[in-house]
């Protein structure tokens, strides 16, 4: 089967999103539960500047460093650029300014956002104040912008903070990108759409790859040809998941396991069900169970999951090369 050249690719946008989550330190610590409070501090370094938001370690001697310093929520804008068109997650949802911010106390600026208003508004050397959110959880968007202007803002008056400091911050992450698959792939991606699946290899002789992609790995060739594939094969290997994870959709114990289908030189990854974790195994023989015809679209997840088949277990010598 020859790659139809003349479709054009596919392409949708792709968006991928994670908690970032990290210890941080005891330094970070007291700067993330100042800001709970709505207060800043940063730290004295061996040259007696001021770092904020702090620096762990020495830039001069790379010392830790421990001395925590208060400074005031009021600073002098150093330099910014202008953000005519916020974009989601950022601090303001109208245009806004992004400045360096070296706050009263300190040595260092630090980066945030200044509702300016319009760009006319804002300057080098501009005097901004701390906006706080109305609870702040300690983390730097505690601070939702910086203000033009050089009163502070009053703060309620502080009562004893009996929660624990903070030691941990969550950062939530999200990237969107317009993908374009490549040509094979989009033809791969296309058959999945009607349950075919498509592997690639190079000319007659080569290796059958799957999912089809660009270029044979162990040779750089143009992967050139579509070999239609069934829908069993072999359990290579496989790990049984039993922790819970953020975002997990099935519930723990389940077996992942790579499979290699007849006709493939290469497995992929998929789900095994229908059978006791403990009783998966490599060499087990399998066969695909696929989603309602209504439900296909371009992607493997077509296929619900992989089930043994009650074949007899293939030979080693079959797979070896593939755990």
């Amino acid at each position: 089967m020859q790659i139809d050249t003349h479709q054009p690719p596919l392409s949708a946008p792709l968006r991928l999103s994670f908690d970032y989550t990290r210890s941080v330190g005891p330094v970070l610590s007291q700067f993330f539960t100042a800001l709970r409070g709505r207060r800043i501090v940063g730290v004295r370094g061996s040259d007696g500047r001021v770092h904020v938001p702090p620096a762990e370690y020495d830039p001069v001697t790379y010392d830790e460093l421990t001395e925590i310093v208060p400074v005031a929520s009021v600073g002098t804008v150093v330099s910014w650029t202008w953000q005519p068109e916020p974009l989601e997650g950022q601090p303001l949802d109208r245009p806004f300014a992004w400045a360096l911010v070296k706050l009263d106390g300190a040595d260092t600026p630090m980066l945030h956002a200044v509702d300016a208003g319009s760009s006319a508004e804002i300057s080098t050397g501009a005097r901004v104040h701390a906006h706080w959110v109305d609870d702040p959880v300690g983390a730097i968007t505690d601070i939702a912008y910086f203000a033009l202007g050089d009163e502070a803002e009053e703060v309620p008056e502080e009562t004893a903070d009996e929660r624990e400091p903070v030691t941990m911050l969550v950062v939530p992450t999200t990237i969107e990108i317009q993908h374009t698959a490549s040509i094979p792939e989009s033809a791969f991606l296309r058959a999945l759409e009607e349950g075919k699946l498509l592997g690639a290899r190079t000319g007659k002789e080569g290796k059958v790859y799957f999912p089809a992609r660009e270029a044979d790995p162990g040779t750089g060739q143009q992967l050139d040809e579509f070999v239609e594939l069934p829908d069993k094969g072999t359990v290579t290997t496989f790990a049984i998941i039993n922790i819970p994870f953020a975002g997990q959709r099935i519930k723990p114990p389940y077996v992942a396991a790579y499979v290699l289908l007849d006709g493939a030189d290469i497995p992929f990854l998929h789900l095994v069900t229908e059978i006791d974790a403990a009783d998966v195994r490599m060499g087990m023989r399998v066969e695909a169970v696929w989603k309602p015809r209504e439900e296909w679209g371009l992607g493997i997840d077509n296929i619900d999951y992989f089930r043994p088949t009650g074949e007899p277990d293939a030979d080693y010598e079959t797979y070896k090369h593939h755990q």
